[in-house]
């Protein structure tokens, strides 16, 4: 998983939200309501959008693995009907995650999303990857001694621990990464910014966040890249970000 940096919506299409959210029978048949609205131009520029946040395979926001193939509401519109045409509520999903996660929406006792919204907050900050089976697992918790409540809810929700085929995606673009890592390595001159290309180009899934935080850096290829070449290791730590 990766975070993802929310962009403005074209003009018309955030006024078409803002007016949709402003109408008084908004919330009263609110699947009637996205149905039409998911006919107009303006939404489809709100997927358009999100599309292109999604980066050029347009992967789901959550896996990060699977096409991501419409629109997700974070807050479910079922739910919460008064979130349905906010933009910062809106995310690319895929088939199999909009399956899992349904109208499930944990909440800890302060009111709070207990699933990791990835384009408000750093998933890495609550979920681990496990290099050895390619599953996504809840972040360990230094603070409570115990595994992140946030991502224990979003890898339940999402399942990211029971996915095979997902998690072999995941194996797979760790290997490219230290590969790719190693290979520079072997070869002895390393050109920082060329480096950091090659990973982003490399990694189809998040990867680098893991790769270059408190976990992965601990590891080899990537010790050996901190100690051996520091300018290499900033500038892949910064596109990493």
């Amino acid at each position: 998983m990766r975070q993802v940096n929310r962009r403005a919506l074209p003009g018309r299409a955030q006024a078409y939200l803002d007016r949709r959210r402003q109408a008084p029978d908004a919330a009263l048949n609110i699947e009637h309501a996205w149905k039409a609205a998911r006919q107009t131009k303006a939404v489809r520029a709100v997927l358009q959008t999100l599309q292109d946040m999604a980066g050029v395979r347009e992967r789901c926001m959550y896996c990060v693995d699977s096409h991501g193939s419409d629109i997700e509401h974070f807050w479910p519109k079922g739910q919460y009907p008064e979130r349905a045409f906010v933009w910062p509520n809106l995310l690319l999903c895929c088939t199999e995650c909009g399956r899992f996660k349904g109208s499930q929406f944990p909440l800890s006792v302060t009111g709070q999303p207990m699933l990791v919204d990835p384009s408000a907050e750093d998933p890495w900050n609550y979920l681990d990857f496990d290099p050895d089976t390619g599953n996504l697992t809840a972040r360990y918790d230094a603070a409570c001694e115990a595994p992140s409540p946030k991502g224990e809810c979003t890898v339940q929700v999402l399942q990211l621990d029971r996915r095979e085929a997902m998690a072999e995606g995941y194996r797979r673009t760790y290997g490219r990464i230290t590969a790719c890592i190693s290979k520079a390595l072997a070869a002895g001159a390393i050109e920082p910014q060329e480096l950091a290309h090659e990973l982003r180009q490399t990694d189809d899934h998040g990867l680098l966040g893991w790769c270059f935080g408190a976990v992965g850096a601990r590891l080899q290829p990537f010790r050996d890249l901190r100690r051996r070449a520091p300018d290499a290791w900033d500038a892949c730590a910064a596109v990493a970000q």
